[in-house]
C-alpha cells in the first residue's frame, strides 16, 4: 500500500506541471550527502512516520464473489494508516526553491483526497478514499528539527503531508457451494457386500416446496379437539 501511495503522490505532482518543468520527484531521504550529489531541480517527498488510525479499525468480514456471483472467500476489513511525508524543494537558489515549494503547496492544498484515477494496485481494488492533509497540525509526534537532526541534513523550509490510506485485509478462501444431496454408503455386512456406489437420500412423496423453498411458513395440523388461537376447533 505504501508504494501505491508514493505513486499516487508522484502522479499528482507531475500533473501539476513539475514534470513539464523538468523537476524530478523523488522519495529519497534528503541527507547531507544526497543534497551534494543532486544536479537538477528536485522535489523530495520523504516518508518519515507511519502509524495506524485505530479509531477506524473494524471487525467482521465481507464476502468476495467471482464473476458468476459465487462466494469464493471472505475479506477482513481494511485497516487505516497515516503516512507522514516531509516535502522539500532543491534548486541552486533559495528563491527558486520557495517558488517550487509554493507550486507544490498549491497542488496539495487543492485536494482533500487523492483522485481515484491515480489509484493503483490494492488502492484501486478497494475503491476507498485516500485522504490528503497538507501543512496541517502535526500528529506524528516528531518535529521537523528532529527529522533533520536524524538525517544529518541542513534544515530548510518543508511541507508536512499526511496521507491516510487503507491497507487491504487478508482474504480467507471459502469452500464451493453445495450442489448435490447427501449420499449414504453402507459397509459390508456378514450377509453380503455393501453398497459401494452408495445411494442418494430422497424424500418419498415430497411435494414442490414452492419458490421460497422449505423455509416458507406452512400451516400445522392440530390434534383433534385442539382450538386454534383466535378461531374454532380443528376439524
Amino acid at each position: 500500500m505504501i508504494h501505491e501511495v508514493d505513486e499516487g503522490l508522484r502522479l499528482l505532482l507531475n500533473e501539476a506541471g513539475l514534470r513539464d518543468s523538468g523537476v524530478e520527484v523523488v522519495f529519497d531521504a534528503p541527507t547531507r550527502d544526497w543534497s551534494t550529489r543532486r544536479n537538477a531541480p528536485t522535489v523530495s517527498v520523504y516518508l518519515y512516520d507511519i502509524h495506524e488510525d485505530v479509531t477506524r479499525r473494524q471487525t467482521g468480514s465481507a464476502e468476495v464473489h467471482d464473476g458468476d456471483g459465487r462466494v469464493t472467500g471472505r475479506r477482513a476489513p481494511p485497516r487505516w494508516f497515516a503516512l507522514t511525508y516531509m516535502v522539500t524543494a532543491w534548486t541552486t537558489r533559495p528563491q527558486d526553491e520557495h517558488r517550487l515549494l509554493s507550486q507544490v503547496l498549491r497542488c496539495l492544498a487543492a485536494v482533500d483526497v487523492l483522485p481515484s484515477r491515480l489509484h493503483t494496485g490494492s488502492l484501486a481494488e478497494l475503491g476507498l478514499g485516500v485522504e490528503i492533509d497538507a501543512a496541517g497540525p502535526s500528529t506524528a509526534g516528531v518535529s521537523a528539527a528532529d527529522v533533520w537532526s536524524a538525517l544529518d541534513g541542513e534544515m530548510k523550509a518543508s511541507i508536512d503531508v499526511r496521507v491516510t490510506a487503507p491497507l487491504a485485509g487478508d482474504v480467507r478462501p471459502a469452500g464451493p457451494p453445495v450442489t448435490e444431496g447427501l449420499t449414504v454408503r453402507s459397509a459390508a455386512g456378514t450377509g453380503g457386500a455393501g453398497d459401494e456406489d452408495g445411494r442418494r437420500l430422497r424424500y418419498e412423496g415430497a411435494s414442490d416446496p414452492g419458490p421460497r423453498g422449505f423455509t416458507a411458513r406452512r400451516a400445522r395440523e392440530l390434534p383433534p379437539g385442539r382450538r386454534r388461537r383466535g378461531g374454532g376447533s380443528a376439524p
